[in-house]
C-alpha cells in the first residue's frame, strides 16, 4: 500500500507519516456503520449561481446526480434536492446519509439562513452524515473562514478552494487539456474510473490546512497543472472524519457537458455513495446517461464567442 503525500507542498516528513496513515485508514474506513448505511437517503443542496450558460448548470447538475443515484441498483438510494433549507432542516433531513452541495461557493455560506443551515450541518455530521462539494461548491472567501483559514468545511471535507482569501491563494483557470490521473491509494472511490483529459477548470493549490493535510485525508485524483509550470496538484480528495463520517471535494465540472465523461462521473458518484456508508462497487458507480439536455440546463455548452 502507497503512502500518498499531497502533491501540492513539499513532501516533509509530517506529510509522509501523514499520507502513510491516510492509506492505512482508507481501508478501514470502507466499514459499513449502522445509522446512515440503512438510511440510504442523499440531499443534494443546489446553491445560487449567476454563471453564464453552458457553466456550472447547478440546477441542471442536482437533476443529473439525483437521476444517477436513484439508477444504481446496488446499493439503493433516494435522492431528493432542495434549492432551500427548512427551518425544521435538523428534524427533516435526520436519517440523511449524505449531503451533496453544487452551486456557486459553499452553498451555506450563501444561503439566507446562514447560521441555521451551518448549526444543523454541524448536528448531522456529528452523528456521522457525510458530505461532498462539487466543482465551485469546494470554495470558500476570506469572509468566510478565519484569518488563519479554519473553517468546518476543512474539517467535513478534508479541503476547499480558497478563492479571494489573504491566508492562501487557490487558482481557477479554465485548462484547454488537464489530464486527471487517479492516485495509488488504495481507497474505494477510485474504483472503477481511469485516467481522462478535459477541457475544464479543476481548481489547483486547494487548501487543506495551515499545516498541511490532516493524516487522515487522501488524494483521490491529482493532475501537472499549469502546463507553463507543471506541479503535481491534488483535484480530488476524501476525509474519514473522527466523529465516523466521511467527506470528499471534487473541483470539477465547470462546463455542463463534462458531466458527459463517464470517468469523471464514476469518480463523483463513488464518492456520494463511499460518504453515504454504503459499500462501492468493485467497478465503481457506472450509471448510463441520458441526453444531457434531459436535465433542463439553460445550454449543454457556452454560445461559442462572436
Amino acid at each position: 500500500m502507497n503512502p500518498l503525500p499531497f502533491p501540492s507542498a513539499p513532501i516533509t516528513r509530517r506529510a509522509a507519516i501523514a499520507g502513510t496513515a491516510a492509506a492505512v485508514l482508507a481501508p478501514l474506513a470502507d466499514q459499513p456503520a449502522g445509522a446512515a448505511e440503512a438510511a440510504g437517503r442523499v440531499l443534494i443542496v443546489v446553491g445560487p449561481s449567476n454563471h453564464p450558460p453552458g457553466t456550472h448548470e447547478v440546477a441542471a447538475g442536482g437533476r443529473l446526480l439525483k437521476h444517477c443515484l436513484e439508477a444504481i441498483e446496488k446499493p439503493e438510494l433516494k435522492a431528493e434536492v432542495v434549492t432551500e433549507w427548512p427551518a425544521e432542516g435538523e428534524k427533516a433531513f435526520a436519517d440523511v446519509a449524505s449531503v451533496v452541495f453544487v452551486g456557486d461557493l459553499f452553498p451555506p455560506e450563501v444561503m439566507p439562513n446562514r447560521d441555521t443551515v451551518m448549526k444543523h450541518l454541524g448536528a448531522m455530521t456529528k452523528r456521522g452524515c457525510g458530505v461532498v462539494c462539487v466543482h465551485y461548491a469546494t470554495g470558500l472567501e476570506a469572509k468566510h473562514v478565519s484569518p488563519e483559514g479554519d473553517h468546518p468545511l476543512l474539517h467535513w471535507t478534508g479541503g476547499y478552494f480558497a478563492t479571494r482569501c489573504k491566508h492562501h491563494k487557490s487558482v481557477a483557470r479554465v485548462f484547454k487539456e488537464a489530464t486527471i490521473e487517479p492516485t495509488k491509494a488504495d481507497h474505494p472511490v477510485l474504483r472503477g474510473w481511469k485516467a481522462f483529459t478535459l477541457h475544464d477548470e479543476p481548481y489547483i493549490n486547494n487548501f487543506f490546512g495551515k499545516d498541511g493535510p490532516d493524516k487522515a485525508v487522501t488524494a483521490l485524483a491529482t493532475a501537472m497543472l499549469p502546463p507553463e509550470k507543471p506541479n503535481l496538484e491534488t483535484v480530488a480528495w476524501a476525509v474519514s472524519r473522527p466523529d465516523g463520517g466521511r467527506g470528499a471535494g471534487v473541483v470539477m465540472p465547470h462546463f455542463y457537458k463534462n458531466w458527459q465523461l463517464d470517468d469523471l462521473r464514476t469518480l463523483i458518484l463513488n464518492a456520494i455513495v463511499w460518504t453515504a456508508r454504503r459499500d462501492v462497487p468493485k467497478d465503481g458507480v457506472r450509471v448510463k446517461l441520458p441526453d444531457l439536455m434531459t436535465f433542463k440546463p439553460t445550454a449543454v455548452e457556452p454560445p461559442a464567442k462572436k
